[in-house]
């Protein structure tokens, strides 16, 4: 039996259809890539399956909390997880978000009342820029960031008291929250 000649147009649809198979796979490909919209992830020493991601500058909630005083001054929002760091006209400087520990403070005013360059927390991560405020269930509470960036979560079965973030952030809070800032604690 003789070899059957297929039609012009069968070609054509199966060489269409290759094209678009082609160029969805090359598309696939490239969105894995670098978007140039996207924001690159934040490299972590000490990351893990279980670590959290980093907390990242946002734009969103720029809105001071209601209820969070006037002046100059850092709101902290346990709901949020979120610092502000707002200024004597009552403009928000910075905000960025937290992770907080297993403990935290009550809703209330509180003072910066120590400041410490560098140490180990409790949860035996090397940390910087730590800005005491509150005390509670014999836990000091204060934020800080760790030295490499990182805050993985809290160890099981250990309470800890820091609020930690990232790097840049930390930094920005260690600038402007002097001993004797306020700090007020929102839901």
């Amino acid at each position: 039996m003789p070899a059957r000649r297929l039609p012009s147009w069968v070609w054509v649809t199966g060489l269409t259809a290759g094209a678009v198979v082609a160029v969805a796979a090359l598309a696939v490909q490239a969105d894995k890539g670098a978007h140039p919209t996207a924001t690159p992830p934040r490299p972590s020493a000490s990351a893990s399956a279980g670590a959290q991601p980093t907390p990242t500058k946002s734009e969103a909630p720029a809105v001071v909390p209601d209820g969070s005083g006037t002046g100059r001054r850092v709101v902290y929002s346990l709901g949020q997880k979120r610092v502000w760091l707002v200024d004597a006209s009552d403009a928000s400087r910075r905000t960025f978000t937290v992770w907080p520990g297993t403990v935290s403070p009550d809703p209330g005013t509180y003072t910066i009342s120590q400041r410490t360059e560098a140490t180990t927390g409790s949860d035996g991560v090397e940390i910087e820029h730590i800005l005491y405020f509150a005390a509670k269930s014999g836990l000091s509470i204060a934020f800080s960031n760790a030295v490499d960036g990182s805050s993985p979560p809290p160890a099981q079965g250990i309470r800890t008291s820091g609020i930690r973030m990232g790097k840049a952030d930390g930094s920005a809070l260690w600038t402007f929250g002097e001993t004797g800032t306020t700090v007020v604690v929102v839901k």
